[in-house]
């Protein structure tokens, strides 16, 4: 089997603009992926490296040497090593259409290939709940909907609000601290939203790296008292002394991960005992093999799972054929509401937020990723395609 086309799309649904890449074979299988950078900024550079990684690297390949096509991008794009998030991502896009391919080609799931699957479904956290709410009534009720929808764990971020910009996500701090009102907001909110949901309902707080060490120590300490299941990115998660530091200072378990890149990314916050569950997105740290080795790196050191997911329904696909493989998985991320948003453009025939019942989604049994993208949805997108024996990129129109 040999690669001959891939195509590059950038998608804009909502406020989202995932980048996705297909991947076709001379035996007429077609595999996809997608890469982790569909909120933010960088949507074109990931799309430029997927363009140039597949003219480059993959094009004539035999696509079910999985390992041996990672090591070359990761040798060889010279970037790889210390890279960030747009090497990685066009990395991990097209790690994902390989496993696909592969998945498809012998009948099977994904995670059949990985060691088979390990559960029938995955608890779920409700995250973008209520990010739009300034003030405590309209929050704790939007809570509250989400908990009668079934969520028995929900996230939010205390000090962030989402700017009015069809294209914007949230503002977060950037100033490394918040004035006596901002902080006396964000604890009340904490606190009504425990009062509302009652005991039995889990809270994730994401605090996206925004203040400095002592300020968020601070306000960590303030909270304890609500049994907060995991506090996120309490500071930046580069600065491992830092993430130690607070760990060992509050009472409450520590996460992070969305921004770190490939096993060797999460080693020194392993080996310090920094966190206590960590968050590898499988369309930023280089794939689902790299995702499955971090996985089992973590088990070693005693930490658990949660894998980052914020994109298309694929990247939520991808992340169910690795949580279901892997025995230290915690918690699922899932953002439901995008559908129901202006602007959304459904791409997938069987996007997993529409078979989420009581909080929790089946994992898709379907052969590759489990879900298939739809052409016509996906036409106006095209942003490139690149051909065996066509040394040139036949762009059809950027769309970002």
């Amino acid at each position: 089997m040999k690669i001959t086309e891939v195509r590059i799309s950038i998608v804009r649904m909502a406020r989202l603009h995932p980048v996705i890449v297909e991947i076709d074979t001379d035996a007429g299988i077609t595999g996809i992926g997608e890469a982790g950078i569909a909120y933010g900024l960088g949507a074109t550079a990931a799309a430029g490296m997927l363009r140039d990684i597949a003219e480059r690297m993959i094009l004539g390949a035999d696509p079910f040497r999985i390992e041996a096509l990672w090591s070359e991008m990761y040798d060889h794009t010279f970037w790889a090593k210390g890279g960030g998030p747009i090497v990685f991502s066009a990395i991990s896009a097209i790690e994902q259409a390989l496993w696909d391919i592969k998945g498809r080609a012998l009948g099977v799931p994904v995670y059949e290939l990985l060691g088979g699957k390990m559960r029938d479904d995955v608890r779920l956290y409700h995250n973008g709940w209520g990010q739009e709410h300034r003030e405590i009534e309209p929050f704790v009720e939007a809570a509250q909907k989400a908990v009668a929808e079934g969520y028995d764990a929900l996230k939010f971020y205390p000090f962030a609000y989402r700017e009015a910009h069809p294209q914007a996500t949230s503002r977060h701090p950037s100033r490394r601290a918040l004035s006596r009102e901002a902080m006396s907001m964000a604890l009340r909110k904490v606190e009504a939203l425990r009062q509302a949901v009652g005991p039995d309902v889990d809270i994730m707080l994401d605090l996206s790296g925004g203040l400095t060490t002592d300020e968020t120590m601070r306000f960590c300490r303030k909270i304890e008292q609500f049994d907060i299941f995991f506090v996120e990115e309490p500071c930046d998660p580069f600065d491992v002394p830092s993430l130690k530091k607070i760990s060992d200072g509050i009472r409450m378990p520590v996460a992070a991960g969305e921004r770190l890149y490939t096993r060797f990314g999460f080693l020194p916050m392993m080996e310090s005992r920094a966190v206590d569950i960590i968050q590898p997105d499988l369309g930023l740290t280089g794939g689902i093999m790299e995702g499955k080795k971090i996985a089992a790196m973590a088990e070693a050191y005693g930490m658990r799972v949660q894998p980052h997911v914020c994109g298309s329904p694929l990247a939520t696909a991808v992340a169910l054929q690795f949580a279901a493989c892997i025995p230290n998985f915690a918690i699922q991320e899932i953002y439901p509401m995008w559908q129901g948003m202006e602007g959304y453009v459904e791409i997938t025939d069987d996007p997993p937020e529409g078979r989420i019942q009581g909080g929790r989604v089946s994992i898709p049994d379907g052969p590759g990723l489990g879900i298939n993208l739809l052409p016509e949805a996906m036409a106006p997108f095209l942003w490139a395609t690149v051909r065996l024996g066509n040394s040139t990129v036949g762009y059809t129109g950027e769309k970002a």
